[in-house]
């Protein structure tokens, strides 16, 4: 178990954390903050929390988080991540052979009173004049795994088995990929996305990066794409006609994303053919 204070700086700082296979959660022992999150280059989104108030990252791809201090008082937050293996025990101890099925929620901004006397007991071991406990801390340790094993992990249909294994399920995928198939048409929304998935909007963000190497948006828009192409090939529909259709009102807008996408201008990949 890694345990840091941290002192936010009242002046806005955007961090960058890298992907990681372990959990951590954050403490906010003083002060209130607007934290907001987002997987790298995807949609901001935003909690406010206060003292008591508890964040917890499961394991997934890097992200990027920017913390506003508010009021006067100094924003400390409290930090402890749980190793890979000390999690493994308590998943497998919990769920048994469904264990590789198990994995934990991103929460932001919630309050747990077990868990903020687990923490209260790591700090005052930490601050101590004597030597802390190894026994002690990972005897604490072991607490908080089982607890937040316990209380905030999901069980998955099918076996997780993204490229690091940590990532949507196979039949969560095919089920969001079909719902961006069908409506192609329409504006992107994060929002509509993660509830189709059944999970928080910075959840859904990293789990799906992590999967697939492409942030929501970004995966949508290339389904748009794939569509123009096809439509291109195989109809006589003028470029303005298959910019509606999936989803562009801006036809010069339509041939910009076209070109960033493939290299070429709608005319000139329909002239290639």
């Amino acid at each position: 178990m890694q345990v840091r204070m941290v002192d936010v700086l009242r002046k806005p700082k955007i961090r960058v954390f890298p992907e990681s296979k372990e959990p951590e959660i954050a403490w906010i022992l003083s002060g209130e903050t607007v934290t907001e999150e987002r997987v790298l280059g995807g949609q901001w989104l935003q909690t406010i929390a206060k003292a008591g108030d508890f964040y917890l990252t499961a394991p997934g791809p890097a992200y990027e988080l920017k913390s506003s201090p508010l009021g006067v008082q100094p924003l400390r937050v409290m930090s402890v991540r749980l190793s890979t293996s000390l999690m493994a025990e308590a998943m497998t101890e919990l769920f048994g052979r469904d264990a590789s099925r198990v994995h934990l929620r991103d929460l932001s901004g919630f309050k747990d009173p077990f868990m903020s006397a687990l923490m209260e007991k790591i700090k005052a071991e930490f601050a101590s004049e004597r030597r802390a406990s190894r026994l002690l801390v990972r005897g604490i340790a072991q607490t908080l795994a089982v607890h937040i094993s316990r209380n905030y992990s999901v069980i998955s249909e099918t076996t997780l088995t993204s490229r690091s294994g940590w990532g949507l399920p196979g039949f969560k995928l095919r089920k969001i990929s079909d719902f961006m198939l069908n409506n192609l048409g329409e504006g992107f929304s994060l929002t509509r996305l993660a509830k189709e998935a059944g999970m928080s909007e910075f959840h859904f963000s990293r789990m799906f990066k992590r999967t697939t190497g492409k942030s929501p948006s970004q995966y949508f828009i290339g389904l748009k794409m794939e569509r123009a192409q096809a439509l291109l090939r195989e109809t006589r529909k003028d470029v303005i006609e298959i910019a509606f259709e999936v989803g562009y009102s801006n036809p010069s807008h339509f041939a910009q994303v076209f070109r960033r996408q493939t290299g070429c201008s709608p005319g000139e990949y329909r002239r290639q053919l």
